[in-house]
């Protein structure tokens, strides 16, 4: 795989998981899970945090694969692996414990 497809794989999987991790708040709240027990807290807390850890795993072994750095385009990929790992990290930890949903 080409370097610019390896730098892009972080940030586009970033793009993938923010969407999915808000694409399934909304569906949590339309559906009524925060009143909903789960085996740690409510459904919609354990769902959110679920996706947000495997998220996190993902863009994990996205930088490891990211290459051995040992050219330009190489160090240029793991950029993209640690901008893609340092996004899903911080934007998305708001939902451990954040809630929007409207009582």
């Amino acid at each position: 795989m080409s370097w610019p497809l390896r730098a892009l794989m972080g940030p586009a999987f970033w793009a993938f998981a923010f969407s999915l991790i808000y694409a399934a708040h909304g569906a949590g709240c339309a559906w009524d899970w925060p009143a909903k027990p789960a085996p740690v807290g409510d459904l919609h807390h354990f769902t959110l945090i679920a996706l947000w850890l495997v998220s996190l795993v993902i863009a994990a072994v996205i930088l490891w694969l990211s290459g051995r750095h040992e050219t330009t385009g190489d160090r240029i990929a793991g950029a993209g692996g640690w901008i893609g790992l340092v996004a899903v990290a911080l934007t998305l930890f708001p939902v451990m414990g954040l809630s929007t949903c409207g009582g």
